[in-house]
């Protein structure tokens, strides 16, 4: 079995920050439960729960082919991803995508297509994801194919942190919504290189606030296999999957990081999860693990006085979070289990 080493990065997860508020379904694990109405139940299992396609979009939309599919052969964690297609269809290119809002086409017109939050068919479908926080980036891991005959194609991951409703593209065309600048707290895009990506590659994008302290009520999140609603060829393909929200740790002493930082060794090997202290006493620690998601899988308390095991075996591969607490010291890093 392969052996991987992972070293402590100094204060680059704060734990208590991850645990704060993550995106709902972001390794689009879950599908198939999204309410019927106003789509045809047979297309239900084509969206992931919580997030929507164009056949649950407007009217004009839901006339369009699926471009949304649910992936189970490629996927970089868990057992499924998200895969977004851009598809000819009879009268126009449909861009793929997937998002928290509704896919709206109030006519033929690609220019005023957009995505908001509320369906421009049926004023009383509002999809809104509710959260109530500040996050520092947002991160994924994607793969892409851009079409053959498209080299200027790129897909893109774009996050909305708002109040109220929101619509993108921001600015209206013919009136086909309001101006919803005013409702934005926060934006972080992320586009693909104008090229292919055939292995799976994470993503990083800051988000840049309107201003220093508003809190946002929900996010929007928008993924399409082209730049824009007005691609005119087929062909683009973007998988998506293990979306994470990124806040920065508190401030902390630097004399109590560098401590633990110098007196504490962390690091995993054919599943197993290692914590040794340098300085052997016999101090207690607290040793806590916890997934991408903020959810503690594991809280030990121990002595500082021997090289200490966690088997992670019935956990799954992927990258753990770890926050390790003594005597009023802190240290927090990332591990990977194969």
């Amino acid at each position: 079995m392969k052996a991987i080493f992972t070293s402590i990065l100094s204060v680059a997860f704060g734990i208590t920050a991850l645990a704060q508020t993550q995106i709902t379904n972001p390794g689009f694990e879950d599908w198939g439960g999204n309410p019927s109405p106003p789509t045809p139940a047979s297309k239900v299992s084509h969206e992931p729960n919580h997030w929507y396609s164009n056949e649950s979009g407007s009217t004009t939309a839901r006339l369009g082919p699926q471009t949304c599919f649910k992936d189970n052969a490629i996927f970089h964690g868990g057992a499924t991803a998200v895969r977004v297609e851009t598809t000819n269809f009879i009268i126009a290119v449909v861009n793929g995508n997937v998002t928290t809002g509704v896919i709206n086409a109030p006519s033929s017109d690609k220019h005023t297509g957009y995505i908001g939050t509320i369906n421009y068919s049926d004023a009383a479908d509002i999809r809104r994801m509710p959260f109530h926080a500040r996050p520092d980036s947002i991160v994924g891991w994607y793969k892409y194919t851009q079409a053959p005959t498209a080299s200027s194609d790129m897909g893109t991951v774009k996050t909305i942190l708002h109040v109220g409703n929101y619509y993108d593209p921001e600015v209206p065309v013919n009136g086909n919504h309001p101006d919803s600048s005013m409702n934005k707290v926060g934006v972080g895009e992320f586009t693909t290189p104008a090229s292919s990506v055939s292995n799976w590659t994470r993503f990083s994008v800051p988000f840049t606030y309107v201003n220093a302290t508003d809190t946002p009520d929900y996010v929007m999140i928008n993924i399409t296999s082209s730049k824009n609603q007005l691609m005119d060829t087929a062909g683009s393909i973007m998988w998506v999957d293990d979306l994470t929200m990124i806040y920065n740790p508190p401030p902390q002493s630097v004399n109590n990081v560098t401590s633990l930082q110098n007196n504490v060794k962390a690091y995993s090997y054919n599943k197993i999860f290692y914590v040794d202290f340098m300085n052997r006493n016999n101090n207690l620690s607290t040793v806590s693990v916890y997934d991408l998601s903020g959810r503690k899988i594991l809280s030990e308390t121990i002595q500082c006085n021997n090289l200490h095991s966690f088997d992670m075996t019935q956990y799954n591969s992927g990258i753990y979070l770890y926050h390790i607490y003594s005597n009023g010291e802190s240290r927090s890093g990332k591990f990977f289990v194969d």
